[in-house]
């Protein structure tokens, strides 16, 4: 037995078998089901001329198939790659031919879109549908999903693997296009699974982790409220399973489905993804009857709360556990949140010092106290790099000093104490007189005003300023001086936008986070794809 996906999720069925493992509305599996329906599709994806280091894309809305086509890809090796089910047919042309997927799981939602873009897509050779009949095709080989697992056994009988398969998470492309992040699964079960033990000593051999889970009587009941298309999902679902606990889905996040489905499956742990999930959660809970009861913790990954969101959630859910945790596809899980820090008085977390660092720009470590603004860089267990892209792998994955980093994008500093201030990712810092403004902090800031619903900052270009700060808004009651006046009372004025753009709804990506690409093109005013509501005329601020 290696440190491979699939090895240990067998080894965890061979001894929990008849655990609960999955439960999706109407949809339940125990270990044992969960591993003989992968089993099947497996082998189906084997005799359909699928094998390892094929990439298998998954284009589904959370459910049992979901998991079970991650599953089933790893068994043989192949590698799963996440297909984000809002894309339309541009987006998923270019994902298809930069993952180079040679088969495709999908939810038959989908399926005039996939047809739409076939013809661009000259690796993909096998189609399952799930839901509904299998696409018409002349050029791949069709199955429908129940029907392709009923023709296989149940049985394994596959190759041996190892912990240097690769597993490969797409990034959302809020910036720029979407990119494949490369993992050995040895390193991910590290740095993303926690090692077996998150928050704990990592198990030392995958037969530690057998042990573990044979003396497992009841494991945590979890549940990622995002998509299992977000990175985040994937992990804290084999997090689930490596501690033979439930894992709970809501096919699509709507926040009454998900307290409904915490207080049926009396769920322990949830994982949401910054203000877009928090917020409807904290107004669902405060409006409805819910028992919660079972509910000890709330773990935000992959988006910041902010102030304003979080201090709704505690007085919605008191006295649990609400988490704000930095991590990314990147680096995996890496830090929590210092008690009391948030956008709007500074967000602080405390690292591991032996894995994280923050280097300067000539990549060597900041002074504590020093007030020098570095780069968030993660050591140890990286990634292999980005998919077919060595330029932008370079970049990111450098060696210094014979020690390997990750380079986050986030910029930060370090304080007297040890922890690290984050600031914002510098991709997206506006820059506008030669001051730096993140706009996380201006977006928390906007957010804590009652009529706002949701907003996103971007740097649009300035003749005099090379960049002004402009803000994508939605509420109710909005006006460019009331909101001008709530910043500016909580921020350096420099901060504040100086041009508002309002619109019907803020566009996000299915797991919450912000669309600064499509937020850039409304504030610049250009008309943007697909956005489903009018946006009004951009309004100036003061200066």
């Amino acid at each position: 037995m290696h440190f491979n996906f699939a090895d240990l999720f067998e080894g965890v069925a061979d001894r929990v078998g008849d655990h609960p493992a999955l439960a999706c509305g109407g949809e339940r599996r125990t270990y044992a089901e969960l591993d003989a329906r992968a089993n099947r599709l497996a082998h189906h994806l084997a005799a359909s001329g699928i094998g390892p280091g094929d990439h298998v894309g998954m284009q589904m809305y959370n459910g049992a198939p979901y998991v079970e086509s991650l599953l089933a890809a790893l068994k043989i090796r192949a590698v799963p790659v996440n297909v984000n089910y809002r894309y339309v047919s541009d987006e998923l042309a270019y994902l298809y031919a930069d993952a180079d997927l040679a088969a495709l799981v999908y939810d038959t939602e989908f399926a005039d879109r996939i047809a739409a873009v076939l013809p661009a897509a000259p690796t993909l050779r096998h189609l399952v549908s799930v839901g509904g009949p299998p696409l018409p095709a002349e050029t791949v080989t069709t199955a429908e999903y129940e029907a392709a697992l009923a023709a296989q056994p149940p049985g394994r009988g596959f190759p041996e693997r190892s912990g240097d398969d690769l597993y490969i998470i797409y990034t959302g492309g809020t910036t720029g296009m979407p990119k494949g992040v490369m993992w050995r699964q040895e390193d991910l079960f590290f740095a993303g699974h926690g090692g077996g033990n998150p928050g704990g000593t990592p198990v030392a051999t995958p037969e530690a982790l057998m042990e573990k889970v044979a003396a497992t009587t009841a494991g945590t009941v979890m549940m990622p409220v995002a998509p299992l298309m977000h990175g985040a999902a994937q992990l804290a679902s084999f997090i689930t399973f490596w501690g033979a606990g439930p894992l709970v889905l809501v096919r699509r996040f709507d926040a009454a489905d998900v307290l409904r489905t915490v207080e049926r499956e009396r769920v322990m742990t949830i994982n949401i993804v910054g203000d877009a999930m928090a917020a409807p959660l904290a107004d669902e809970l405060a409006a409805g009857d819910y028992d919660v009861s079972s509910l000890v913790v709330v773990s935000s990954t992959g988006a910041i709360l902010s102030g304003s969101v979080r201090a709704r959630l505690e007085k919605a859910l008191p006295h649990r556990i609400i988490m704000d945790n930095y991590g990314s596809t990147e680096t995996g899980l890496v830090a929590w949140g210092v008690d009391g820090a948030t956008p709007e008085t500074g967000l602080r977390y405390r690292f591991d010092e032996d894995r994280i660092t923050v280097l300067d720009a000539r990549l060597r470590p900041v002074a504590p106290g020093s007030g020098e603004i570095g780069q968030v860089a993660r050591a140890g267990r990286t990634p292999v790099g980005y998919y077919k892209d060595p330029e932008k792998s370079a970049a990111t994955f450098v060696e210094v000093g014979g020690v390997r980093y990750t380079l986050t994008g986030d910029m930060a500093t370090v304080e007297a104490d040890g922890t690290v201030a984050v600031h914002g990712r510098g991709s997206v810092c506006v820059n506008t007189g030669g001051e730096k403004v993140y706009p996380e902090e201006v977006e928390s800031v906007l957010k804590g005003h009652p009529g706002v619903t949701d907003a996103v900052v971007v740097g649009v270009d300035d003749a005099r300023f090379g960049q002004r700060v402009a803000a994508v808004v939605s509420g109710t009651g909005l006006s460019t001086p009331g909101l001008d006046a709530h910043v500016r009372g909580r921020i350096a004025g420099y901060k504040a936008p100086r041009q508002y753009t309002f619109v019907g709804e803020v566009r996000r990506s299915p797991s919450g986070k912000a669309d600064y690409r499509w937020a850039k093109r409304v504030a610049s005013g250009e008309r943007p794809p697909h956005t489903g509501t009018p946006e009004r005329t951009p309004q100036g601020g003061t200066t």
